[in-house]
């Protein structure tokens, strides 16, 4: 059932030494700087590319500053749209992977927007692993509290076990109170940016959609012996 049962979705060994101690301090610091240019004007990419030239930065950590902070205008306009919603159109990919994130105990970024993000990527390929099954039916207990009452889920088409990933959530669902479909599509990114009601933590949907329901963080708070860092304060 599992293509990996002893995975751990986003674990990098080095994060022990990146986001601890003088490095966490450092980064907090590097926070600072890529916030101040990011108010006045400067693109994610070349603020943290500056600030991470600066302060000698590897890749990983300069993902992490590029994933957690925002400028006070995108922070703003993202708090305006979080709502609660009967029916959810939920970033399947996204939203799965960082739960499996924080079961496996890797790091994961409280965001100065509220949200919670992982920094595992995806880039077209995914594997079923141990958690997989357990981050599912965290989510659908977390909607129930929330009274949701239907649930559509959109996987990318083009990643690998995405039909995989369907038929898991879709079996998960029949334990459930909530009418569930699951689409699997070419563009998710932007079906879910004309859409309200969204489940992700992407930026960039979140920009753009009409609203939104931050639910990872009320699921990952609850969990024990998650890895959170905060950056911004």
């Amino acid at each position: 059932m599992y293509d990996d049962k002893n995975a751990r979705r986003g674990y990098v060994p080095e994060d022990r030494l990146q986001f601890m101690g003088v490095e966490l301090q450092k980064l907090k610091e590097a926070a600072k700087d890529t916030l101040y240019l990011l108010n006045r004007g400067y693109s994610v990419k070349n603020a943290t590319t500056f600030v991470g030239n600066h302060y000698m930065l590897s890749e990983r950590q300069r993902l992490a500053l590029a994933r957690s902070i925002s400028p006070d205008i995108d922070v703003e306009k993202r708090k305006k749209k979080e709502t609660l919603c009967k029916e959810v159109h939920i970033d399947g990919f996204n939203t799965i992977i960082t739960l499996e994130v924080a079961l496996s105990h890797s790091l994961l970024m409280r965001c100065m927007d509220g949200t919670i993000r992982d920094l595992a990527g995806l880039r077209g390929t995914y594997r079923i692993i141990e958690q997989t099954q357990s981050a599912i039916h965290l989510l659908f207990k977390e909607l129930e509290n929330k009274d949701v009452e239907n649930a559509v889920f959109y996987l990318d088409a083009p990643v690998s076990n995405s039909g995989r990933l369907k038929l898991l959530i879709l079996e998960a669902a029949k334990e459930y109170s909530i009418m569930v479909e699951v689409i699997v599509i070419h563009d998710v990114d932007r079906t879910l940016q004309k859409l309200s009601g969204v489940i992700s933590s992407d930026a960039i949907i979140l920009n753009h959609c009409g609203s939104y329901m931050n639910i990872l963080p009320d699921i990952v708070n609850k969990l024990e012996d998650t890895w959170i860092v905060e950056l911004w304060q």
